[in-house]
Parts: structure tokens; C-alpha cells; sequence
């Protein structure tokens, strides 16, 4: 019988590319406004080109009042802090720490949204409960195909980027420059991942070192030693800086803005997204903090062996406290009906926003980890990504009878 055969591809980019430059900074000013305040309301958007990098968007810190956040958050200095830990220090970087200039627009939030997100009474407000910080769809996703309960091509990916930056980092390698972006194209067979066809890398470096230097390296010490061996198959295709040369980078060669790499940030496109991006906002914002929720849901019920896949979709209205929908999708995997697996769902967790960021301990400084290589999959510190533990896979199988 013919298998059912098919590659999918995922991308990740570094943090020295231009857009998670531009998101680094945003959860940089998110974790400083926190630090502050647990309260504070930020929702910080940056722009970086060239030598300018702008940091605007609306930052209420309760401690304060409606006085100028200005007087205790310094935006210029987190900015190029962020920026020199990124690596941007090289003497011939247009986009240098010390040398870009910091445009800072800050407003308050707007207090017609902030009454709807406040646990309090408002004209027109149907309810005294915090409500959802705007309206939108959600999704979360997880599957069984990795250790971490994540799909293959964007985990494979984000280990690519992660590797060639600290190496970068280490210093040992000299040529190499902050911006990068990886992509791994993974056969399936019968919807399970048998071989890795394609496997691109693009590096910038300096001036002074040859092609040819750069994609036995990336092969060699980056792709070899990073992706599963029994994965790279003879016919593995490896394409390093396939336009030969990438100098000129960062700011310098592109336009940086916060949130343009939404589909990095989840599941590389293997899982749906509602549009909201993640960085430079407060848990007050579902965009954020109920797709961490959905991740939760839905690595839960893989994890408890209820569906090899899930898929969890939820939407709100600004000001309300309940998801107008909850909607769950296991593609035919499910042990037991979507419609079993919905409301067990719905038994076990709580939707609501002030209920998330309880449940997963949002009022802390921790985005600034977040940012880079996936705000999913990370494993390795249960304490700080709380959405990805797996601790209600007992209730779960409870509330289906098993």
C-alpha cells in the first residue's frame, strides 16, 4: 500500500535579525515596566533601520499613576543594552549599540480600554470582572513528533539558529555576524517525519571570509552536529548563503518591526494563528497570554495520550471576561471524540483572562526569555515557561474516563 508522502517546511530566524531585534527590545521594556510594577499595562511596538531604532506604544505603570513612564524606564538604555547583547558592536555596523539613535514615543494606555480590562464596574460594562484586553482568536497546538510535543521542521529550525548563536557568541568563530535565519524542509510518511530533504542556512559575516569557508562550517559544525543524524539522508540538500554573500545585515540591509515573525514565534506554520503577535505585551493581552494558554490545553491533552495532535482555538471580546468560543481539533487522532475532549477541556481549565495569568503565573519579568528561537517548545525551565508543563494530564484523562 502507498504511503502518504509529503514535505513540510518551517523557518526560524536568529536574534540579530532585524524584526526579533525589534522584539527583543519590546519584551526588554515589557520585563523593566514588570520589574516596576506586576500591574503595569504595556503593549511597546519598536521600529529599527539603519542607525534609528523607535520605541513607542502605550505603557501605563499603576505605581506611578498617569505620570511619564520616562521617569522610571530608561527606553534608550534598555534599547542599546539589548542591542549590545544582541552583538551589534562591531566597528563596522551601521547598527551599533553605541551609536543608534532612540527615538522614544510613549503614551499611557487608553482608559477606554483600560476599563474594560480593570476588575471594576464601568458605564456600559456588562460585568465587574477583568476582561479580555481585546477581541481576537487564539490558537494553541502540540503534537507528538518531538521530545518537547512540538512539530519537527520549526523545532529542527530553532535548534539551527540557536546552535550558530552561541557559537557566534563564544567568540570562536570570528567571521560570524548576529543576523541569520535557518529553514528545514522534514519528509513525512504517513504523517510521521522520515528524513530531512532540505536544509538551509543564511549567515551574515565579515567581509574577509570565503563561501566556501562558511558553508563547510554551516554543514559540518552547524547542520551535522545540531539536526538527527538518521534524519540526513544522502539526498539531503543543503543550500548555505545560496546568494553567495550576506555582509551587509541587520538593520542595515532590512527593516525591523515588532511582531512581523509571529509564525516563528509559534509552530511554523504547522499550527494555525489568530494574527496576534506576542512581544512587548502584558498578560493582559490575549493576543499573548491566551495563546500561552492554548499551548498549555493543548500539550496537555497529547501529553495524556487523548490525540497524537491538537489544536485549541478560542476567541474573546474586548472588556469580556469568557471566551465567546472554544473549539478543539485533534485531526482524526483523538482516542476519544472532540466533542469529549472539548468539554473535559472546558472541566479542567479556566478561559478566563485574570484566571490564565494565574494559572500560569504571568506577572513576572520573564519575556525577555521568551523572545528568541520559539515562545513553545522550551523545556528546559518548567519554573519560567509554565505553559509547557504537563500537569493536567491526570484530570484530563479523569474528565474522559480514562
Amino acid at each position: 500500500m502507498s504511503k502518504n508522502r509529503y514535505i513540510f517546511s518551517s523557518e526560524s530566524v536568529a536574534e540579530g535579525h532585524p524584526d526579533k531585534v525589534c522584539d527583543t527590545i519590546s519584551d526588554a521594556v515589557l520585563d523593566a515596566c514588570l520589574t516596576q510594577d506586576k500591574f503595569s499595562r504595556v503593549a511597546c511596538e519598536c521600529y529599527a533601520k539603519s542607525n534609528v531604532v523607535i520605541v513607542g506604544g502605550e505603557i501605563t505603570i499603576p505605581k506611578i499613576g498617569y505620570r511619564n513612564p520616562s521617569e522610571v524606564i530608561d527606553f534608550v538604555g534598555i534599547a542599546r543594552q539589548t542591542i549590545r547583547e544582541i552583538g551589534y558592536v562591531n566597528d563596522d555596523d551601521v547598527f551599533h549599540a553605541e551609536k543608534v539613535f532612540v527615538n522614544v514615543i510613549i503614551t499611557g494606555q487608553s482608559p477606554d480600554i483600560a476599563q474594560g480590562v480593570d476588575a471594576r464596574k464601568a458605564v456600559g460594562k456588562k460585568t465587574a470582572k477583568q476582561g479580555a484586553g481585546d477581541q481576537g482568536l487564539m490558537f494553541g497546538y502540540a503534537c507528538n513528533e518531538t521530545p518537547e510535543l512540538m512539530p519537527a521542521p520549526i523545532m529542527y529550525a530553532h535548534r539551527l539558529g540557536r546552535a550558530l548563536t552561541k557559537i557566534r557568541k563564544s567568540g570562536k568563530i570570528p567571521w560570524l555576524r548576529p543576523d541569520a535565519k535557518s529553514q528545514v524542509s522534514v519528509v513525512y510518511e504517513d504523517g510521521k517525519p522520515v528524513a530531512i530533504s532540505n536544509v538551509v542556512i543564511s549567515t551574515q559575516h565579515s567581509a574577509d571570509v570565503s563561501h566556501r569557508e562558511i558553508e563547510q562550517f554551516c554543514i559540518e559544525n552547524v547542520i551535522k552536529k545540531t539536526l538527527p543524524a538518521r534524519l540526513l539522508i544522502a539526498k539531503t540538500e543543503y543550500l548555505i548563503n545560496p546568494t553567495g554573500r550576506f555582509v551587509v545585515g541587520g538593520p542595515q540591509g532590512d527593516t525591523g518591526l515588532t511582531g512581523r515573525k509571529i509564525i516563528c514565534d509559534t509552530y511554523g506554520g504547522m499550527g494555525r494563528h489568530g494574527g496576534g503577535a506576542f512581544s512587548g505585551k502584558d498578560p493582559t493581552k490575549v493576543d499573548r497570554s491566551a495563546a500561552y494558554m492554548g499551548r498549555w490545553v493543548a500539550k496537555n491533552v497529547v501529553a495524556a495520550g487523548l490525540a497524537a495532535k491538537c489544536e485549541v482555538q478560542f476567541a474573546y471580546a474586548i472588556g469580556h471576561p469568557d471566551p465567546v468560543s472554544v473549539h478543539v481539533d485533534t485531526f482524526g487522532t483523538g482516542i476519544v471524540s472532540d466533542d469529549q475532549i472539548s468539554r473535559a477541556v472546558n472541566r479542567v481549565f479556566s478561559f478566563q483572562p485574570a484566571d490564565i495569568i494565574e494559572q500560569l503565573n504571568l506577572r513576572r519579568p520573564i519575556y525577555s526569555k521568551t523572545t528568541n528561537y520559539g515562545h513553545f517548545g522550551k523545556i528546559d525551565d518548567l519554573t519560567t515557561f509554565t505553559w509547557e508543563r504537563t500537569d493536567k494530564v491526570a484530570a484530563l484523562k479523569k474528565a474522559v474516563g480514562k
